[in-house]
């Protein structure tokens, strides 16, 4: 959440120094911010969540929206073509979706190509302070960002350093979320044991609200799992690539474990880089998007053009887009999706997934044509056991 006062010790130290328990903060006060940015703009004309309450996902002990915003393109040149002309759009998504209801926004402190690494963290915390809407929906907001196993990030300190730095971009005294990037453990298994005991440290001294990890296989996340649970630090996250075309043996494995432990399954890339948008294709006048995606769709769209009939097909008859069919069934398999938008357009495109659930046969109709495709999303190459 946008961040309080100076954060409280958590553990025998912070009992020590007389703290209160924090399981119910108010909003952050973003000094930082505060000092440097002018006035808010003209407030949303209207702020009404496009769902119920009743679809609230429990994070920890906060509740997120069912489907947040995942920040990746915020900043990354090399894949998403950013540019900083682009700050205002941006921050027009941003306020849009707050206005309807989207508390949850996932970042790093890694996003940003370059010069600009770290950027989409700095817009994060620039937009959260000049929402200008209510406080009921400005500090509403739950920040996860996550931490790079660098290979300098060898010692506990240094996570607690990173997330230092990922507080002062955001401007913010605590972090509700904070996530190791990816697992070390298959290159260098002693770092990683201190990369947990970073993250475990940050949460006892309060600098993040619930902590979780990102690309970790059911392997990792048992080990995981059961060293921060001898400090007393629940696992509260397990961040996947997860879409219609990454729902193999592992993602299914994992959500299984996830399920039995308790921890919320969060699903980046839900429309597979863009793929599942229904927007792109190889025939006569279709067209491809620039750079390393266009190279990857032009060998993926051949193996799953009959995965993107159908959800054509149930698109067509629930008179919805494609993208929010294919958002829309990560939800209907327990998880939150973290699309992401660059423009308003996008933005709104992406919400039409909420309010609505596909049925069960529409959901088994899309497994069954998704068990078919020959080719999946290329995998994350920090992913996992």
């Amino acid at each position: 959440m946008l961040a309080s006062s100076r954060p409280c010790l958590r553990g025998p130290s912070r009992r020590a120094a007389g703290c209160r328990p924090q399981r119910a903060l108010v909003p952050p006060v973003r000094a930082f911010w505060k000092q440097l940015l002018p006035k808010r703009g003209p407030p949303p004309a209207t702020e009404k969540a496009v769902y119920k309450p009743s679809e609230l996902v429990t994070l920890g002990d906060f509740e997120i929206s069912p489907m947040g915003l995942g920040t990746w393109a915020w900043g990354n040149q090399f894949l998403w073509n950013y540019d900083e002309r682009m700050d205002p759009d941006l921050q027009q998504v941003y306020n849009w979706v707050v206005s309807k209801g989207i508390n949850f926004f996932d970042t790093a402190d890694s996003y940003g190509t370059g010069k600009l690494n770290g950027k989409s963290e700095l817009l994060l915390g620039r937009f959260s302070m000049e929402y200008p809407g209510s406080p009921a929906f400005r500090d509403n907001v739950h920040i996860a960002t996550k931490f790079a196993a660098y290979p300098w990030r060898v010692l506990p300190g240094n996570v607690v350093a990173a997330c230092k730095g990922s507080l002062q971009r955001l401007g913010a005294s605590q972090i509700s979320l904070g996530q190791l990037h990816w697992s070390a453990a298959n290159y260098a298994p002693l770092q990683e044991l201190a990369l947990q005991a970073g993250l475990a440290d940050c949460y006892d001294m309060g600098l993040v609200r619930a902590v979780g990890v990102s690309n970790y296989g059911p392997k990792q996340m048992k080990k995981i799992h059961a060293t921060l649970g001898k400090r007393g630090v629940p696992l509260a996250s397990a961040q996947i690539q997860f879409s219609l075309l990454s729902w193999g043996t592992p993602q299914q494995d994992l959500k299984a474990l996830c399920d039995d432990l308790g921890i919320t399954v969060i699903a980046y890339s839900p429309l597979a880089l863009g793929l599942l948008s229904g927007k792109y294709s190889l025939g006569p006048g279709g067209q491809l998007p620039e750079g390393p995606r266009g190279t990857l769709f032009k060998q993926l769209l051949p193996e799953v053009e009959p995965l993107l009939a159908t959800l054509e097909v149930v698109a067509e008859e629930r008179k919805k887009e494609m993208s929010q069919v294919a958002i829309n069934w990560c939800i209907c398999k327990g998880t939150v999706p973290i699309p992401g938008a660059k423009d308003l357009n996008q933005a709104q495109e992406n919400l039409g997934a909420l309010g609505w659930r596909l049925s069960e046969a529409e959901v088994a109709e899309l497994d069954a044509a998704a068990s078919r495709c020959k080719k999946g999303m290329v995998q994350n190459i920090f992913q996992t056991s």
